[in-house]
């Protein structure tokens, strides 16, 4: 085996995985690329001498399902917490707000103007100025009734 793979081995083994993760969908080779990186570390600290082939390989195993462990546990944590099911539904964050009619409501259509933007509304026949809350959404179009 070339001396450059046995010194060097885990570092291009490491970066190569990392790199790969950049390319492929989802979180998992990195845990196996920093592994292979910490192992690199010990492999030039320690030396081939000290640090045989057989360590290390028990090494990245090891360390392979340490750092897939703590990246569960992180990235788990993590996915339980947002606002990820209203991400693409504007209309269910306004959901409980109020706003104020622009146009009057007529044969149940209105619309009020929240944040940037004008919104068709539905509900009762109400006029122009009157204070709505919001109380359901039907696509784009948001359900309201006098506040």
């Amino acid at each position: 085996m070339p001396e450059f793979l046995i010194d060097y081995g885990w570092w291009i083994l490491g970066l190569v995985l990392l790199a790969l993760e950049l390319a492929l969908p989802g979180v998992f080779l990195v845990f196996f690329g920093i592994a292979a990186l910490i192992v690199g570390m010990n492999v030039f600290v320690l030396g081939t001498g000290w640090f045989g082939w057989q360590q290390q390989i028990i090494a990245f195993v090891i360390l392979s399902a340490a750092a897939a462990l703590l990246g569960r546990r992180w990235y788990g944590s993590k996915s339980e917490v947002g606002d990820a099911d209203q991400l693409n539904r504007r209309t269910a964050r306004l959901i409980g707000r109020q706003a104020v009619l622009t146009e009057a409501i007529v044969d149940g259509r209105g619309r009020v103007a929240i944040e940037d933007g004008w919104w068709t509304v539905t509900g009762p026949d109400l006029p122009v100025a009157t204070h709505v809350r919001i109380v359901g959404a039907d696509g784009s179009m948001l359900v309201v009734e006098a506040a």
